[in-house]
């Protein structure tokens, strides 16, 4: 195979239409595994493939691509720069986008080796190319080169590489060519800055970040809701939150959402701003963050009575979020009536709303009404009990009734609402005293999907698994709970049939 390959190889270079002999050698090469394709194409030069990108053919570009794709991902990131930097270099500015991402993803592995890095950062021209790429027009190349920027991180030097002299001067360029552009540059910085606090302390003296937060609170309501999503990515890591208090941006956005009531266009940016305290309640306290920021709760409460879909939405989801944790349970128990409307809202849209608004409605319920066996005090299994009562008066079979509609995704819902009162006692409690609905939880016609018998399965393995559920829903049920258990969750029983001769 071997001799096969490079016969090949030698018979492309001298072909003026090599396309069938680039067939063969992609088919060829295809059945070999990567691991052993170095072994296979020895110390064969790729110059004539390189070569055979120069053409405006595309079978023969995107064949040519195909084959160093694969063949160059047998080679070492090492082997690769230390011969065929040229050639990747010259693969960015190809008119091909393909080409492009071809080079990228080279590069990219580069970037990723210690030593091999090393040729790249003493060679600044192939450092422009790949930032002059996060400007082309097609986004997996925009994106791909802001993934290979983002790896140099890894060292001081890489960082200095990055945003000292020539290639700052580079970025701010591109970043100067329009407002997507722009923003695909923050991206950079923010991916950059979340490494570390030292890729932060980089990018923080660029003028990137400050030039970010300043687009928070600019003209342009467009660019202020983008503004606030990087800003949110960059208060994932720890030393990012830092950073933003440290910069009172906490305190900007608390203001901005009071301020949003008298604004006719805070629709466009308020629910990124909910969704950033939403996320640093879920990062790290619920109770502090909502007794820091009252108007964040406040307004959440107010989105999740709004007509607006899409502001019920986002409240859906924060609320969600807020009320997954045992700290964020309390908070909200610790409103009172306020509260309750919400839950009475929540009820509402569970049963009535548009169908995209009741999944995430559900699976907010879900969240909310979820209490692992560790956690379950009296207190807190008397707050989900409470929670889940105000939202019917047979709350079970109002999920029940959800259940058997024909959504797929409301169906799953409805099972998680029961698969998260499963392992509590009142939920068994409340299950056994349901009519019916312990012959629903082991009744294999309900839900004939895969996700919905590994849905229904899930909710007999939770109750299986509780210390209390056999004296709750005592020897029979539980019984059968644990043979619906065994047989898994396909199970099909055999119905024997007897077939009889009529006559006329």
């Amino acid at each position: 195979m071997a001799a096969s390959i490079q016969s090949l190889f030698a018979e492309i270079s001298g072909l003026e239409d090599p396309i069938e002999e680039l067939q063969t050698l992609k088919t060829a090469l295809l059945s070999i595994p990567v691991t052993t394709l170095k072994d296979t194409i020895g110390g064969q030069r790729l110059d004539v493939l390189f070569s055979l990108l120069n053409t405006n053919e595309r079978e023969q570009i995107d064949l040519c691509v195909d084959i160093l794709s694969r063949v160059l991902l047998a080679l070492s990131p090492l082997h690769l720069v230390q011969n065929y930097r040229p050639e990747l270099e010259s693969g960015l500015t190809h008119p091909d986008d393909n080409v492009k991402i071809l080079a990228l993803t080279q590069i990219g592995r580069i970037m990723e080796h210690p030593e091999a890095v090393t040729e790249i950062l003493n060679n600044h021209n192939i450092l422009k190319e790949v930032i002059r790429c996060i400007k082309v027009e097609k986004i997996a190349v925009a994106k791909l080169s802001v993934r290979c920027l983002t790896k140099l991180n890894s060292s001081k030097a890489a960082l200095d590489a990055l945003f000292g002299g020539d290639l700052l001067n580079e970025l701010k360029d591109v970043m100067a060519t329009n407002d997507v552009i722009r923003y695909r540059i923050y991206e950079l910085v923010v991916d950059v800055s979340s490494v570390s606090p030292v890729s932060l302390g980089y990018c923080a003296n660029s003028g990137f970040i400050s030039q970010l937060l300043a687009e928070l609170t600019g003209e342009d309501i467009l660019v202020r809701a983008t503004a606030i999503e990087m800003i949110t990515s960059l208060a994932q890591s720890q030393h990012g939150r830092q950073y933003l208090a440290q910069q009172g941006i906490m305190d900007k956005i608390s203001n901005m959402i009071k301020g949003s009531d008298s604004d006719p266009f805070s629709s466009f940016y308020l629910p990124g701003l909910v969704k950033f305290f939403g996320k640093l309640a879920m990062m790290d306290s619920p109770q502090q963050v909502c007794e820091t920021y009252p108007v964040f709760q406040t307004k959440v409460f107010e989105m999740a009575l709004d007509p607006d879909p899409v502001m019920t939405g986002v409240a859906l989801d924060t609320l969600g979020v807020l009320g997954s944790s045992v700290e964020g349970k309390q908070v909200l128990h610790k409103t009172g009536d306020a509260f309750k409307a919400v839950l009475k809202r929540m009820s509402q849209l569970a049963s009535l709303g548009a169908t995209e608004l009741r999944v995430r409605c559900i699976e907010a319920i879900s969240l909310l009404i979820t209490l692992q066996p560790e956690q379950q005090t009296e207190d807190l299994l008397g707050i989900t009990e409470s929670w889940f009562r105000q939202l019917s008066d047979h709350p079970l079979d109002m999920f029940r009734n959800i259940s058997t509609q024909p959504f797929p995704e409301l169906h799953c819902g409805a099972m998680r609402t029961f698969i998260a009162i499963a392992p509590q006692p009142w939920g068994q409690r409340l299950m056994k005293g349901t009519p019916g609905f312990m012959e629903f939880v082991v009744d294999r016609s309900t839900g004939p999907t895969k996700e919905a018998k590994d849905a229904k399965f899930e909710l007999v393995g939770a109750l299986v698994s509780s210390s209390t559920a056999a004296a709750i829903l005592g020897g029979q049920h539980f019984l059968q709970l644990k043979t619906y258990l065994r047989e898994g969750p396909y199970h099909v029983t055999a119905v024997a049939t007897v077939e009889t001769e009529g006559g006329d």
